[in-house]
């Protein structure tokens, strides 16, 4: 494998970087065999930022080969404070290049420099902070009681080599969350980033170097799903596999696993999550954070508070606030631009996509209250979307129904608590619910009875790396981050030792 170089790239904000291009196999920068190679766009201006190499099969071969030796000779027989110590390292590298991987964050995938990108890199350097700590005792058991003629406990193990297939809308925080909680549970990494936002993790590379990670133990290719994905999900010397990515293809994932050899899959996939505003609510507050919900990342989030459920009474008063709050208070522009706190979308196909669901909205009934269209100031170059609401909107529409991951928010309305529930629990999806009341016996009624994995009440995307994150039903299965993000990369041996008992 031949040694990728390095190309310069210009950030909009005038500074220039040093870019690795190359796949990162047992921490060296190489080209692809087959020297295959894939642009990478800025979505705000629509122009090429630079061409990196992506992995085939043979490429990813070689990488969980590496991974597998690493796992063997340097890293599985490291004390977990030796761990730890690499984790640190790497925390505190983020946080010393954070300037430029907020850089590469908001270039590569269209965030907002100041208000989005720069969140997202230190809080990556929290999440390893996190499992650095985490490390020290990752593999410490317990003793369980059981017959005083038997000595009986657990160990907390690493599977080994370990794939993640990372997400092209939080690349930085995904990135972290998967790789993070793996290496202090002791297991090493085969990384697959979306072949449209590597750049950011390909610097990371670069950071392992310098905290002198053992050789293997990180490896990151950018490829396409439907071949390096495809790879690693099918591989035989992969034994964990996590996803993040839509829930098609998390089926395909699990079905890969399933045929191969079994290995064991965590799936973060999609969203559709409901908002509901109950007439005792702040509605100021609601309306605030109902938009801060969605438009935060342009509204390329799985849990997007985008299907808000209004009580009738209050519907058209909060509406209009609604309105009136996400027209002053969004700003869309390009990513480096200040003031700006609504991006692009992240490439061409997905601004499409997006406005094909505002399109179908209009035509089943919906009521476009603001937005709807490209901004007239951006419709020659960039890749964006108005901040979209519709109102009027009922279950049986499609953009109701379906994962937008668009700066769109869908407004209905409900009578009662039990009517709130049960169209919060109309959906495939049940990754995050949101609902907002001054009435604590409501909240907790509503928190028992609506299908997902996290709620949150009178406020929007708090995920918090201390809490396990991840969905009910079609938005996929097993958690990250927190004890169980830890315990995803873990397996638990049960040892019984016999103290005298005779036959």
């Amino acid at each position: 494998m031949s040694l990728a170089k390095e190309v310069e790239i210009k950030i909009p904000n005038g500074t220039k970087y040093q870019q690795p291009t190359g796949l990162f196999i047992n921490n060296e920068f190489v080209e692809s065999i087959d020297g295959s190679t894939i642009e990478v766009e800025d979505p705000g201006l629509g122009e090429t930022i630079c061409s990196v190499s992506v992995a085939g099969n043979e490429d990813i071969d070689k990488a969980v080969d590496c991974a597998e030796d690493a796992f063997k000779n340097r890293w599985s027989g490291l004390s977990g404070k030796a761990k730890s110590e690499f984790l640190y390292k790497i925390a505190d590298l983020i946080v010393k290049y954070s300037a430029q991987l907020a850089d590469l964050e908001a270039i590569e995938s269209g965030k907002p420099r100041e208000t989005n990108a720069i969140f997202d890199v230190l809080h990556s350097a929290d999440v390893f902070k996190y499992y650095a700590g985490k490390a020290i005792h990752a593999q410490d058991g317990k003793t369980i009681e059981t017959e005083t003629s038997k000595f009986t406990y657990t160990i907390s193990e690493p599977y080994g080599v370990c794939a993640a297939i990372i997400a092209w809308n939080f690349p930085m925080s995904t990135f972290a969350w998967k790789v993070a909680p793996c290496l202090a549970a002791g297991n090493t990494i085969v990384v697959k980033t979306s072949e449209i936002t590597p750049l950011s993790a390909l610097f990371m590379c670069k950071i392992f170097q310098e905290a002198d990670l053992p050789a293997g133990v990180v490896n990151v290719t950018c490829g396409l799903g439907s071949v390096a994905g495809v790879r690693l999900s099918e591989h035989m010397k992969v034994q964990k596999i996590s996803f993040t990515g839509s829930t098609n293809v998390g089926k395909l994932i699990q079905e890969s696993a399933a045929k191969s050899n079994l290995k064991y899959c965590t799936l973060e996939c999609g969203g559709k999550s409901p908002l509901v505003v109950f007439e005792d609510a702040d509605l100021e507050q609601a309306a605030k954070w109902a938009a801060f919900g969605v438009l935060f990342n342009k509204g390329e989030i799985c849990t997007a508070s985008s299907r808000v459920y209004v009580q009738e009474s209050v519907y058209d008063k909060f509406l209009t606030m609604f309105k009136d709050h996400v027209e002053e208070a969004y700003v869309q522009g390009a990513q480096f631009v200040a003031g700006v706190n609504v991006g692009p979308a992240v490439c061409k196909a997905q601004q499409e996509r997006v406005l094909g669901y505002i399109e179908s909205a209009k035509k089943e009934g919906g009521r476009i209250i603001t937005g709807g269209g490209i901004p007239s100031q951006t419709e020659k170059k960039g890749y964006y979307i108005e901040p979209t609401i519709i109102a009027d909107c009922n279950q049986d529409m499609t953009v109701v129904k379906e994962e937008i991951f668009g700066p769109v928010i869908v407004v209905s309305k409900f009578k009662s608590d039990e009517e709130a529930i049960e169209l919060s629990n109309d959906s495939d999806y049940g990754l995050a619910a949101y609902l907002f009341t001054k009435d604590i016996v409501r909240s907790q009624n509503y928190i028992r009875k609506v299908e997902s994995g996290q709620v949150f009440v009178n406020y929007t995307c708090a995920a918090d790396f201390r809490m396990p994150f991840g969905g009910y039903k079609m938005s996929g299965n097993g958690r990250e981050l927190g004890d169980e993000g830890l315990k995803a990369f873990q397996q638990t041996k049960s040892v019984h030792i016999n103290l005298g008992a005779k036959l």
